[in-house]
């Protein structure tokens, strides 16, 4: 989709926060409860099921069911598909593959957005690809997320989140990084201005506030990072078919620092290892205003 240009940055109070925080756990569970059940053999279908089973069970509804005619409550990607592919009873994982998920959850008309990589089963290989390969994808990608997640702070700007996720994964080895699929503020909607690029000179975009929410996704591949999107309109692939690696969190701006409200622990340990500091839980957060401010849109990734 295309974000409106005249689309107001939201800004939420800490109580909007707090319920963002709930959806962000909701979440979390069911990417987890996916993640346990992932195996050679289950079908992506069935782990579409699992995640809607358990967001409802929690009192909420699946944000991507639905959502401009997507028809399933998660995104599940596999090997050379970057993003958005669709849950299929005749897409069974096999020994080796890659596979992303792409989750959300609205409770009480706030939205969570997290999406994580994982390899199926125990081969050492997948496709044509080493081991060595494809822990070297999955983990720069996961880093260069918390590279990102870590720029999230009052005063910065919008692109000091961009530059740090693709310095990052530059810095970590020869990966393309997708730059038509962005990550997007989040909120009473889940796609929302601004987009956040995966790439770009820092110092630029809007000033970051207090209250603000954004969903930060990095997507890299182990080739070119040309897409193409195949003939269900939605899934996204590599044009080269080289495999791909997807993370996301949403990530609340506070006076105290990142929280990021879909991790369970809301981001401690990303953070510890990166040397961020101490992670502050949304019930300690003081002071976030309702004010607004202007930024421009483009397209963006669930």
């Amino acid at each position: 989709m295309r974000l409106r240009r005249d689309d107001p940055i939201e800004v939420k109070t800490p109580a909007q926060l707090a319920i963002m925080r709930e959806a962000g756990l909701v979440t979390a569970a069911a990417l987890r409860a996916v993640t346990d059940a992932v195996e050679p053999g289950i079908t992506t279908a069935e782990l579409d099921a699992i995640a809607e089973r358990e967001i409802r069970a929690a009192g909420a509804v699946p944000s991507f069911k639905g959502y401009f005619g997507f028809p399933a409550t998660i995104c599940t990607s596999v090997n050379q598909q970057i993003v958005h592919g669709i849950p299929s009873s005749e897409q069974v994982l096999r020994d080796g593959d890659v596979l992303s998920v792409d989750c959300g959850a609205i409770v009480r008309g706030w939205h969570g957005d997290s999406a994580l990589t994982l390899r199926v089963g125990t081969a050492p290989e997948g496709g044509s690809y080493s081991q060595e390969e494809l822990t070297g994808l999955l983990r720069t990608c996961e880093l260069a997320l918390w590279h990102g997640l870590a720029q999230a702070v009052p005063g910065h700007r919008l692109t000091d989140i961009s530059h740090a996720v693709e310095q990052a994964a530059r810095g970590a080895g020869q990966y393309g990084i997708i730059r038509e699929y962005t990550g997007h503020g989040i909120g009473t909607r889940m796609h929302m201005d601004p987009p956040v690029p995966n790439y770009g000179r820092a110092g630029r975009g809007p000033v970051l506030l207090a209250g603000m929410a954004l969903a930060v996704e990095p997507m890299l591949v182990l080739g070119s990072p040309q897409t193409a999107v195949l003939d269900d309109e939605w899934t996204v692939v590599t044009v080269d078919g080289s495999w791909a690696a997807h993370f996301e969190h949403t990530v609340a701006i506070t006076e105290d620092g990142p929280v990021v409200l879909t991790a369970e622990d809301g981001g401690t340990a990303g953070f510890a290892a990166l040397g961020a500091g101490r992670i502050v839980m949304p019930s300690e957060q003081v002071g976030a205003s309702g004010a607004a401010v202007g930024a421009e849109g483009a397209r963006d990734g669930i």
